[in-house]
């Protein structure tokens, strides 16, 4: 095992499994009552290793996945300063990843309201030739559990507010439950990227969507985390209305 560690948005590298071709990129903020039941969900996949980006959670996350990654080295960890942001922390994991040489890279919340059952049928789908896969809320066969009047007004509001000003051709476009093939992330200026927030999803499709990129969307059932706090705010909510329009326009 080689411990990554991290300043800014780059990363040592740890060493991969010779059988391992994806990486799932799990970014964390204090989410250490669920990343230790989560990685090994994900593990039980052998083609699959896990590259958690840890901004310094102060109740340890970090240090219970170096722990971890001491008897696995398909785990992999890359420590931040501080709390960055969900877009940079995905820049930053999807960097290591393409570095390790992974083929398929997906991103998904470490809060198990991403079932990592579904990361096969997101890699199945990758496998079929989509570019970009999306686990989706929002086509027959998905939806949302325990969920609010309110919070589901904001999700589909969202959802159709981007679709209908950028003409994104998916149902969810704020999901963050992803399958990339390396393609598309290598195609993509991952440099250019200047949404932090949950605007991040909307941006990285419309960009793949503008590179010509195929992007499928397989139904998933999305519940509330089962511990902790979201990490939802005003301020990521502006800046998604926002972002919108600046990618529409071309400023961004």
């Amino acid at each position: 095992m080689i411990l990554a560690q991290s300043t800014g948005l780059q990363a040592a590298a740890w060493r991969p499994s010779v059988v391992a071709d994806c990486t799932v990129v799990v970014p964390t903020y204090n989410e250490a009552e669920n990343i230790g039941q989560l990685v090994p969900q994900i593990l039980a996949d052998p083609r699959c290793r896990v590259l958690v980006v840890d901004d310094a959670s102060p109740d340890g996350t970090g240090d219970l996945v170096a722990a971890l990654s001491r008897a696995e080295p398909r785990i992999g960890l890359l420590r931040r300063p501080g709390k960055l942001g969900l877009g940079t922390a995905y820049v930053a994991g999807f960097r290591q990843a393409l570095a390790e040489g992974a083929e398929f890279i997906f991103e998904m919340d470490a809060d198990f309201s991403h079932d990592p059952r579904y990361l096969t049928e997101l890699r199945a789908a990758a496998e079929a030739g989509a570019d970009l896969v999306i686990g989706s809320r929002y086509v027959p066969g998905g939806g949302t559990t325990d969920w609010g009047l309110l919070r589901r007004a904001i999700s589909r509001g969202g959802n159709l507010y981007a679709g209908l000003i950028l003409r994104l051709p998916v149902a969810d476009a704020t999901g963050g439950f992803r399958c990339y093939h390396r393609r598309v992330l290598e195609r993509i200026d991952l440099g250019l990227v200047r949404s932090n927030g949950y605007a991040f999803q909307i941006e990285m499709a419309y960009r793949a969507h503008m590179a010509g990129f195929r992007i499928s969307e397989v139904p998933i059932i999305f519940p509330d985390r089962r511990v902790g706090k979201s990490k939802m705010s005003r301020r990521i909510v502006v800046e998604a209305l926002v972002n919108v329009w600046k990618l529409r326009l071309g400023l961004i």
